[in-house]
């Protein structure tokens, strides 16, 4: 009986201390390897048909690398350079590129860091506000076109990016 009663204490303190959540675990939404896949071929597709030979990088949230495809004829240093345009991502939060000129009042000028560089063609992968990841393509003619084809690779999945 003792026991009993014990057992229904623990219960109904449980269910009623407060900041426990009845919810369950938190859940996160995940970079799976079918979308970087598919994100990656597809930012290569479009810079081979601009003439363009690229490496295209993805990597998840916790910066580790997803996928790289390195097209026939690309540089042997785009592999280095997309490697760093994700590091940029991953670290400061937006697309890599040169820092602003003027930023904003309040907000710091990014310092170049040794796995990073300030050049144009890596992208974040987000949901909503949630960093999943980034891409980046490194090859074409110039960060522009880089940031172009690495877009192209976001529109291919976008729907799956919700």
């Amino acid at each position: 009986m003792k026991l009993t009663s014990l057992l229904v204490w623990i219960a109904g303190s449980l269910v009623l201390a407060p900041g426990i959540s009845t919810q369950g675990l938190p859940t996160e939404k995940v970079l799976t390897i079918d979308v970087a896949q598919a994100m990656a071929q597809e930012a290569m597709l479009h810079c081979r048909a601009k003439g363009y030979k690229v490496t295209v990088t993805v990597v998840d949230r916790g910066n580790e690398l997803k996928t790289l495809l390195r097209d026939d004829g690309a540089g042997l240093g785009s592999i280095m350079i997309g490697r760093m345009k994700t590091n940029s991502v991953m670290h400061f939060g937006y697309p890599s590129g040169p820092p602003p000129a003027n930023p904003p009042p309040g907000t710091a000028v990014p310092t170049p860091m040794s796995d990073t560089v300030f050049a144009k063609g890596g992208i974040p992968i987000k949901v909503g506000d949630d960093l999943l990841g980034a891409i980046s393509v490194s090859g074409a003619h110039n960060g522009e076109e880089d940031a172009a084809c690495a877009m192209a690779g976001l529109a291919k999945v976008a729907d799956k990016l919700k």
